[in-house]
C-alpha cells in the first residue's frame, strides 16, 4: 500500500519545499529513478544541466541526487538513485523503503557543475556518474555542438539510461568494464583541441585517472565532479582561531579538532549545510577578511585565490582571525 499518508510527511523550511514521489522505475541493477511532483501540481525552480538538489527523507537524512530529467518540464524533477553497499543508509531507504504517494523534502536546486559554452564538448561518465550528463547531452545537441561521451560501469546491465542514450548513435561511446576493460581515456580525449570542454563525472579513480589525462591541456579545460570529498589531509595550521560573524557581532574561536561550522553552531548561528564533505555547495559563505584555507572539491584554483568565499563544513583558516558575512 503506498499512500501520502503511510509515512510521516516532511516539514517544508525555507530552503525546501515538500513533493511527492509520483514514480519510481528500476533503471539498472542497484540504480531507481525518482519522479517528484509538488503535491498541488506547482510550479518547481528552473533549473539547468549539472544542476543538483537535496533530497530529504522522512527519516531525516539528507543526500544530494543531480537532476536528470527533462529541464523544460516545470512540474517534475527527476533523479537516479545507486544503492550504495557501503553507504550510511539514505540510498537503502529509498531503494528498499520509499514508494509512489511518499512525501520528501526537497532542497535547491544548486549547481556547481554548469555547462559552460564550448564549440566541443567531451563527456566521460563512470556508472551513476551519468546523471549529471545526461541533460547536458540534451543541451550541446540543442545548441548543434560538436560533442561525444564515454560512459563506462562494470558491466552493461548495471549501466543507468542506456535506453536515453541509444537514440545519440556513434556519439555516445558504451563500454563496460567487463567486455572492454579499463576507459580508454587517452584514445577518446586525443590531443587538446581549441574550445574543447571536457566534463567527467564518476568515482574517484575515474577522476584520478582523467585528471592525469588532462593534465597537459589548457586550464580550466576539464570540469569534474564529485560523489564524495576527496582526502582533505592535515590543515594548513594547527593553531586555534578565531572566527568574527559580522552580522551577529559575535566571536567564536576555533580549536583544533573542531569545524569552523560547528563552532559557529556553537554560538547559536545556523548555516544551512548537507554534505559536510565540501562537495554539495549548501553552506557556502562569504569571506568578509582574512585567507580561508580551503578544503573543499568544489572550487577552482582563482577562485582559491580570490578568497571571498569558503564552505565551512571543511574548511579553515591561514590566518588568526577570519571575518564571515554571518
Amino acid at each position: 500500500m503506498t499512500s501520502t499518508q503511510r509515512l510521516t510527511p516532511v516539514a517544508a523550511t525555507t530552503s525546501t519545499v515538500v513533493l511527492e514521489v509520483v514514480d519510481k522505475t528500476l533503471v539498472a541493477e542497484d540504480v531507481v529513478a525518482l519522479t517528484l511532483a509538488s503535491p498541488d501540481g506547482a510550479r518547481l525552480p528552473d533549473w539547468a544541466p549539472g544542476a543538483h538538489v537535496d533530497l530529504v527523507l522522512p527519516t531525516g537524512m539528507t543526500r544530494q541526487y543531480s537532476l536528470c530529467g527533462d529541464r523544460f518540464d516545470p512540474s517534475t524533477y527527476r533523479i537516479g538513485v545507486l544503492r550504495e553497499a557501503s553507504g550510511r543508509g539514505g540510498s537503502a531507504y529509498v531503494h528498499d523503503v520509499l514508494a509512489p504517494g511518499d512525501l520528501v523534502g526537497v532542497g535547491g536546486p544548486r549547481n556547481n557543475f554548469p555547462l559552460v559554452p564550448a564549440d566541443r564538448y567531451l563527456f566521460v561518465a563512470g556508472g551513476i556518474g551519468i546523471t549529471p550528463l545526461l541533460p547536458m547531452l540534451h543541451q550541446a545537441d540543442l545548441l548543434g555542438a560538436d560533442w561525444q561521451l564515454l560512459y563506462g560501469g562494470r558491466r552493461r546491465a548495471s549501466m543507468a539510461f542506456l535506453d536515453r542514450l541509444s537514440g545519440y548513435g556513434d556519439r555516445v561511446r558504451v563500454a563496460p568494464q567487463d567486455e572492454s576493460g579499463l576507459l580508454d581515456l587517452a584514445g577518446f580525449l586525443g590531443r587538446p583541441q581549441p574550445g574543447t570542454r571536457v566534463y567527467c563525472c564518476g568515482p574517484a579513480p575515474l577522476l584520478a585517472a582523467i585528471e592525469a589525462a588532462c593534465s597537459d591541456w589548457p586550464p580550466y579545460s576539464l570540469r569534474t565532479e564529485r560523489f564524495a570529498g576527496g582526502d582533505l589531509g592535515a590543515p594548513a595550521r594547527s593553531a586555534p582561531f578565531e572566527v568574527e560573524l559580522a552580522r551577529t557581532g559575535r566571536t567564536v574561536t576555533v580549536g583544533p579538532g573542531v569545524g569552523v561550522l560547528e563552532a559557529i553552531g556553537s554560538v547559536g548561528v545556523e548555516v544551512l549545510s548537507s554534505c559536510r564533505q565540501g562537495t554539495c555547495g549548501t553552506c557556502e559563505t562569504t569571506v568578509l577578511a582574512g585567507r580561508p584555507d580551503h578544503r573543499d572539491s568544489l572550487l577552482d584554483d582563482d577562485e582559491r585565490a580570490a578568497g571571498d568565499c569558503m564552505y565551512p563544513c571543511v574548511s579553515r583558516s591561514l590566518d588568526d582571525r577570519l571575518v564571515l558575512d554571518l
